[in-house]
């Protein structure tokens, strides 16, 4: 990594630094004292997510594509979250975003390369399919369909890491890759059509919240302060590369998360529920004995006390940002 002279501040680029996780990486950024590009083409990143960030010197927005707008700058620190994460989104245009995962991935590489800037890379649990593993290791190789609905993300994902890896053996950049398990908390676009955020905006709302194949698959909700707790943990571990799993190894099935939803903002909406889309993982949890081991790390904040705090942003509260209970 190259070393920052001691009298200029810490260059970092953040790709997708509009979106829901990006922006709260540009926050703790700019607070830490960095000088922080955000480069994000909005077709899932809002700026009103980074929009109190404008007025200060230390941030600087570009609107443009990972794969060709990089602005030319030198950079110590990249932090790749560029690529749209929920499958509605990312199913809008597949090819589009296995292209985000392998032609922007290698874009950030061949700028590290130059510049000699440590890159973070925002992979997911998806790389693991739909597990015959449970909970789920990082040293499982995972259970994809490589031409079903989702492989563009999956596989996309898949090969980023892959190029990262290549990229840390071949030209020595230094790689800290990190597998996002589900994430949820303020920022969220009521619109993204993750569960957390759709059952919430329904509720909130009066409209149904849709489960799928009887509600029984479960899934592991980290709330976003305790997952970029472990980003930040990651990218300054002196010597850790990855894969790590982050995320919060409480497992709930979605229809009981339907129903805590439904308890918390006191909504009488109906739970309906329709087959199960293709390839859509039956289990989902986190091994983080690696996190915990390596980074000291391990979620703090529960389902309830997050939920109240994600519960209060759609309503339009001010979101209270004590810390929750051990998970």
């Amino acid at each position: 990594m190259s070393q920052t002279a001691p009298d200029r501040r810490r260059s970092v680029l953040v790709t997708g630094g509009a979106g829901f996780l990006g922006s709260h990486v540009c926050e703790r950024l700019v607070r830490e004292g960095a000088a922080v590009t955000c480069l994000d083409n909005l077709l899932t990143g809002r700026v009103e997510n980074i929009s109190h960030l404008m007025a200060n010197g230390d941030f600087t927005f570009f609107e443009g594509d990972v794969r060709t707008d990089i602005p030319n700058r030198r950079y110590d620190e990249i932090w790749n979250l560029a690529c749209p994460a929920s499958p509605p989104q990312y199913q809008a245009d597949p090819v589009g975003t296995l292209l985000i995962n392998v032609v922007g991935m290698k874009a950030v590489l061949d700028k590290a390369v130059e510049d000699g800037a440590r890159v973070f890379q925002a992979s997911t649990s998806e790389v693991y399919g739909d597990p015959e593993v449970h909970p789920q290791p990082e040293s499982y190789k995972g259970s994809v369909n490589t031409i079903g609905p989702r492989a563009c993300y999956d596989e996309g994902k898949r090969a980023a890491e892959t190029l990262c890896f290549d990229y840390h053996r071949q030209h020595g950049v230094e790689i800290r890759v990190a597998r996002i398990f589900n994430t949820y908390g303020p920022k969220m676009d009521p619109k993204d059509g993750r569960v957390v955020s759709n059952f919430i905006v329904n509720a909130l709302g009066g409209k149904p919240l849709h489960t799928y194949g009887g509600g029984h698959q479960t899934r592991s909700f980290c709330y976003c302060d305790d997952l970029v707790e472990g980003f930040f943990r990651l990218m300054r571990h002196p010597t850790a590369t990855g894969p790590v799993n982050l995320g919060n190894p409480g497992e709930f099935t979605i229809l009981e998360l339907a129903r805590i939803v439904l308890e918390m903002t006191g909504s009488r909406s109906e739970i309906i529920d329709a087959p199960m889309p293709a390839d859509d993982p039956k289990m989902r949890r986190p091994d983080i004995s690696l996190a915990k081991e390596v980074l000291d790390w391990a979620p703090v904040v529960d389902l309830r006390a997050g939920l109240a705090r994600t519960i209060a942003y759609f309503a339009g509260q001010p979101v209270d940002k004590g810390r929750g209970q051990a998970a």
